[in-house]
C-alpha cells in the first residue's frame, strides 16, 4: 500500500523548461496556467525540469479554438523527446476533430498503439483533466476523472520503464502521412493557443539527471 501512495501523490509543478520558441511559451506561475500560441507556423513545446519514474501526471487543457486542421496539441512523458529509443505515452489533440483525443505508448521506440477516444464535447469550449497515471503493472488514461483506457502489463512485454519528462507542444503535423493525421494547415483561425492549467506531477518519484542517464 505505501507504495502505490508514493506513486500517486502529487504536487503542482511551478517551474518549466522551454525547448523552443519562448516568445509563443508564457508561464504564469501565480495563476498555474502555461500558454502556447501557434502563429505564423511555429509553435513551442514546454517540459518538466526533471524526470520521473512513475507516477500519476496530470493538468486542465483548454485547446485552440477555430480551425485547427493540422496542428496537434498534446500532454505526454517521454525519456527524451527526438531519442529514437524513447518510451512516451501520450495524450495527442489532432486538429481536424476536436470532438476526440488519441492515446499511445511506446517502447523502445516502438508504438503503433494508437486508440481514439470520443470526448462527448468540445475540447476547445472549455478546461477539462487528462490525467496519465502510470505504474510499473498498468498505465491508465482519465478525462475529468474517468478511465477511457487501462494497460496491464503482461509477461515478457515490453514496457516504458524509462524515466520521463511531462512534455506538452503544440505544433504543425499536416505532413505526417500526407495529412490524413491531423488534417491540413488551414491556419484561417490564427493565433492559436492552447492553455495548461493546474500541471500536477508526482511526488517522491523525481529521478536525478546522473542516474536517468545510466
Amino acid at each position: 500500500m505505501a507504495e502505490i501512495q508514493s506513486i500517486h501523490q502529487i504536487t503542482t509543478l511551478n517551474e518549466i523548461v522551454i525547448d523552443y520558441c519562448p516568445e509563443v511559451c508564457r508561464h504564469f506561475p501565480d495563476s498555474g496556467e502555461i500558454h502556447i500560441t501557434y502563429d505564423e507556423q511555429r509553435g513551442a513545446r514546454w517540459r518538466s525540469p526533471s524526470r520521473f519514474l512513475h507516477g500519476t501526471f496530470g493538468a486542465h487543457i483548454r485547446c485552440p479554438s477555430g480551425n485547427t486542421s493540422g496542428l496537434n496539441y498534446n500532454i505526454y512523458l517521454s525519456s527524451l523527446e527526438g531519442d529514437k529509443n524513447q518510451d512516451e505515452i501520450d495524450f495527442e489533440f489532432l486538429g481536424k476533430d476536436n470532438t476526440s483525443v488519441q492515446t499511445n505508448l511506446y517502447t523502445n521506440g516502438v508504438g503503433g498503439r494508437e486508440q481514439i477516444h470520443p470526448l462527448g464535447f468540445h475540447a476547445s469550449e472549455d478546461f477539462h483533466d487528462y490525467v496519465i497515471r502510470w505504474g510499473p503493472d498498468e498505465i491508465a488514461w482519465l478525462i475529468d476523472g474517468e478511465i477511457v483506457r487501462q494497460e496491464v502489463r503482461r509477461a515478457g512485454e515490453p514496457w516504458p520503464e524509462k524515466p520521463m519528462f511531462l512534455y506538452a507542444s503544440v505544433w504543425d503535423a499536416s505532413e505526417i502521412n500526407g495529412g490524413d493525421w491531423t488534417g491540413k494547415y488551414a491556419g484561417t483561425d490564427a493565433p492559436y493557443v492552447c492553455v495548461y492549467r493546474d500541471v500536477r506531477v508526482p511526488i517522491g518519484t523525481l529521478v536525478k539527471e546522473e542516474e536517468a542517464a545510466e
